[in-house]
């Protein structure tokens, strides 16, 4: 390829005329811009990422099997057969991507992938996929786009459902049968989402050096102790040891605080949520009086175990004449506000501790995901896409803030409470 000479060169703003844009009188000054543009569009791919390649290679293998029928490890059958797979690369609108394609061949030699062959030729086509892989679309775009395609790749249309149900089937299978027996859990959040108007219960373990897992999921509320205890004992079955003494970050709701209780005894650390006991308070109280409580309750929690007690007496004490739910709110369950606090935690890993905030991140990604889904015939479909939207969040956990004093916790585990109040004091 010639290597271009062309060089740049300062125009003066009286060569410019109105008649005469800037790259019409000096057409080198563009080169920079195209090659920026030529790197964005080979970027393109990673904006597609994992998720748009596995959903390619599904279509793709669909295809094959279409024509050869599916695959039996070892065993040659019909005039088409399977013969492996190699790289290749198809159109997503206007970007490339690479992706591995199923490899056919008769008695002849090689035959074409439907799909395969469409995705490199046909640009409505590419343009259809390119819709489902960057758009936030809902199922019933879905049924727009997806199933067009599918007729286009010549898949059957309910292929396209059986493999999407399967797909998150597994998704959730696999998430059930993971084993945490290796896991050294110092820390479990759990917490409850609403899910086309289905209550999921999640749970999510942070590890001794601070990496987070996704523990598990229950079709149900954190109101509903059996819903509760029956995701302990199957965590207990996954390998997570209930008699270890670890901290539980939950928040305000008594059934998940009994089956704590039930299930792992005086060996769990619970710290109830403070976002959730100022939301609890507040909601109690007049617009005029919520910023006030709010300030004094966030105070509250920046001071001593003790102190911190004390001046929440006071608040309760101070609304209890014209505000006795606010009040009674304040103090229900006001020890468990300072567990962190009397297990000497302090600084970035407290702040991160003191409330469900963490496992609202993986939330946010299950809600975008569940979203598209416009109905859901029942709990199992809004687990299925539950677990879907976990996983996919998962992908993305980084180490949380304030790691590095993990061993402060770790430690003041393992004393008596007693003891770890006084390396708070």
């Amino acid at each position: 390829m010639k290597k271009s000479t062309a060089k740049l060169r300062v125009v003066a703003s009286n060569e410019i005329t109105q008649d005469q844009p800037l790259f019409a009188t000096n057409p080198a000054a563009a080169l920079p811009l195209l090659g920026l543009i030529g790197q964005a569009q080979l970027s393109i791919e990673d904006l597609l990422g994992r998720v748009s390649r596995e959903l390619i290679e599904q279509l793709l293998l669909m295809s094959a099997q279409s024509v050869a029928g599916t695959k039996h490890p070892g065993r040659a059958v019909g005039q088409v057969r399977w013969h492996g797979s190699q790289c290749g690369q198809v159109s997503i609108g206007q970007a490339k991507l690479k992706v591995r394609r199923p490899r056919l061949r008769d008695g002849t030699g090689e035959v074409e992938v439907p799909a395969y062959a469409s995705l490199k030729g046909e640009q409505a086509l590419q343009q259809r996929i390119a819709d489902i892989l960057i758009c936030n679309v809902s199922t019933r775009k879905y049924a727009r786009v997806v199933r067009k395609s599918a007729d286009a790749l010549g898949i059957s249309k309910s292929a396209v459902s059986r493999q999407f149900v399967k797909q998150s089937a597994q998704a959730l299978e696999q998430l059930m049968q993971r084993s945490f027996a290796e896991l050294d859990l110092v820390a479990i959040f759990m917490d409850g989402i609403i899910v086309g108007g289905h209550h999921i219960l999640a749970a999510l373990g942070v590890d001794a050096t601070g990496h987070k897992h996704l523990l598990g999921l229950a079709s149900g509320s954190s109101e509903n102790a059996k819903v509760v205890r029956d995701l302990l004992v199957r965590l207990r079955e996954q390998g997570v040891d209930m008699g270890l003494e670890r901290l539980w970050v939950i928040d305000g709701s008594k059934a998940l605080r009994s089956a704590i209780q039930e299930v792992c005894g005086d060996s769990a650390k619970v710290q109830r949520c403070r976002i959730h006991k100022i939301r609890n308070v507040t909601q109690r109280l007049p617009k005029d009086r919520r910023d006030q409580v709010r300030w004094l309750m966030s105070a509250a929690f920046k001071l001593g175990a003790q102190g911190g007690r004390d001046k929440l007496k006071a608040l309760s004490r101070d609304l209890l004449a014209q505000y006795p739910d606010a009040a009674a709110s304040v103090l229900e369950g006001i020890n468990e506000m300072f567990t962190i606090t009397e297990l000497g935690v302090t600084g970035e890993l407290a702040r991160t501790l003191a409330t469900t905030n963490l496992i609202e991140s993986p939330n946010s990604v299950v809600r975008r995901v569940s979203g598209r889904v416009s109905n859901y015939k029942d709990a199992h479909m809004a687990m299925r896409w539950t677990a879907a939207g976990f996983l996919e969040g998962e992908q993305s956990f980084r180490r949380i803030r304030g790691h590095a004093q993990l061993k402060t916790l770790i430690t003041a585990l393992r004393k008596p409470l007693d003891q770890s109040a006084q390396l708070a004091a």
